[in-house]
C-alpha cells in the first residue's frame, strides 16, 4: 500500500513537471517572437504577452487532463498496471484525438468569449503537428515512467534477496556453530575416532562440507534441485551419524525435475526444523519424507514427535524461506500440520537469469 502511494505521488509530480515544460516549450516560437520585433509582424502579428501566457496557461492544463484522462483509462497512475505496446498504441491515438478536439475548444472559447490567444494564420497550422507530439509525448511518458519504477523495483527486491540471503547464510552459520551443535558433533566425532577412524576421517569431511557451505559466499538466489540435494547429503550424513538407526531418510526425486530451481540450502533448512522440534530415540525413531511431486514441488514431511521439554523457536527458518520465495517468484510456500504429520511444500521452478545473481 506504501509503495502503491509512493508510486501514485511520484507518477502526480511526473506529470505535472513534462505538463509545464512541454507546454512552454510548444510555444517557444511564439515566446522567442515577443523579443524579437521583426518575428512578431512576421509570423506572429498583433501578438501580445497576455496571448501567449494563455496559450501557455491553457496548453499546460491540456496536458494535465490528458494524463489524468490516460491514469484514468489505462490505470497508468497505479504501479501494479502492466504496460503493453496495445496499450501505448491506444492510449497514443486516444490523446491525440482529445488532444485536436481540447484545441478546438480553445479556439472556440477565444471567439465566443473573447479570451486572449493567438490569431496567427501560421499559429493555427502549427496546432495537428503539436496534437501529434503532445499525443507521443504523453504516451511515450507514460512508457517511460513505468519502465524506470520497474527498473527501481527490481533494484529494490535484489537488494532485498541479497539481505535476505546473508541473514539466511547468518542464521545457517550460527545453527551450526552454536554451542549444542558443536558439542554434538565433537562429541560424536570422539566417539568415531574411538570407534572408528575410518568413519572419524569420512564423518571430518562431511562435517567440513556443511561448514563450507554454510560459509561460502554464494551469489547465486537458486540453484538446481540436483545441486541442492547433493549439498544436503552432507548434513544426512552428518545427523545420520549422529542418530544412526533412529533417524530415516525417505528420498525419493524424480531426475525429470532435477534442473529445476529452488533457494540454496533450503532442504537443509527444512531438515534442521524436523529435528529441532521432534523426539528422536530408540523408542521414537523419526523418518522425513523428501519427495518431488507435479506441480512441480518438493515435499518434505515427517511425523510430528514433539520433544517433552523443546523450547520454542522464533521461526526464523520458515519465515526466511518463506520471504525468498515471495521476492524471488512471487509464490508461497505451503506449510500444513495435523495431529500426525507436518508437512512443507516449496514450488520448483524453471532457472531464471534475472534472479541468479545479486546486483549490488
Amino acid at each position: 500500500m506504501k509503495a502503491h502511494r509512493s508510486f501514485r505521488d511520484k507518477y502526480l509530480l511526473s506529470t505535472l513537471i513534462i505538463s509545464a515544460v512541454v507546454a512552454v516549450l510548444t510555444h517557444f516560437p511564439e515566446v522567442l517572437s515577443l523579443s524579437d520585433h521583426f518575428e512578431q509582424h512576421a509570423l506572429f502579428p498583433g501578438i501580445n504577452p497576455v496571448d501567449v501566457l494563455n496559450e501557455i496557461l491553457f496548453t499546460f492544463l491540456s496536458l494535465l487532463f490528458l494524463f489524468w484522462i490516460n491514469a484514468r483509462i489505462f490505470r497508468f497512475g497505479t504501479s501494479l498496471v502492466r504496460v503493453t505496446k496495445g496499450k501505448i498504441t491506444l492510449s497514443f491515438l486516444l490523446t491525440w484525438a482529445f488532444s485536436s478536439l481540447l484545441g478546438q475548444l480553445f479556439v472556440w472559447l477565444h471567439h465566443r468569449f473573447d479570451i486572449p490567444a493567438i490569431d496567427a494564420m501560421v499559429h493555427h497550422y502549427l496546432h495537428p503537428l503539436r496534437d501529434l507530439i503532445i499525443a507521443g509525448i504523453i504516451a511515450g511518458s507514460n512508457q517511460i515512467i513505468h519502465l524506470i519504477h520497474r527498473q527501481q523495483c527490481m533494484v529494490v527486491e535484489n537488494e532485498e534477496l541479497h539481505t535476505e540471503s546473508v541473514r539466511h547464510q547468518y542464521e545457517s552459520l550460527k545453527n551450526q556453530l552454536n554451542p549444542h551443535m558443536l558439542f554434538n558433533s565433537l562429541n560424536t566425532l570422539q566417539s568415531l575416532i574411538r570407534e572408528s577412524p575410518p568413519k572419524a576421517l569420512e564423518y571430518t569431511q562431511e562435517l567440513s562440507r556443511v561448514l563450507r557451505y554454510s560459509l561460502q559466499d554464494n551469489d547465486q538466489q537458486s540453484v538446481s534441485l540436483a545441486e541442492e540435494m547433493q549439498r544436503s547429503e552432507a548434513y544426512m550424513f552428518l545427523m545420520k551419524m549422529r542418530y544412526e538407526e533412529n533417524l530415516v531418510f525417505d528420498i525419493d526425486i524424480d531426475a525429470a525435475l532435477s534442473g529445476l530451481h529452488l533457494p540454496p540450502m533450503s532442504v537443509q533448512l527444512l531438515i534442521e526444523n524436523a529435528i529441532k522440534h521432534n523426539e528422536i530415540s530408540n523408542r521414537n525413531p523419526l523418518t522425513i519424507s523428501i519427495r518431488s511431486e507435479s506441480g512441480p514441488s518438493l515435499v518434505v514431511r515427517n511425523r510430528i514427535q514433539a520433544k517433552r521439554q523443546a523450547s520454542p523457536g522464533p521461526g526464523i527458518g520458515l519465515d526466511n524461506l518463506a520471504k525468498r520465495y515471495r521476492l524471488l517468484w512471487q509464490q508461497e510456500i505451503q506449510i500444513s500440520a495435523d495431529e500426525e504429520m507436518f508437512c512443507v511444500r516449496i514450488p520448483l521452478h524453471q532457472p531464471d537469469n534475472a534472479h541468479e545473481s545479486t546486483h549490488h
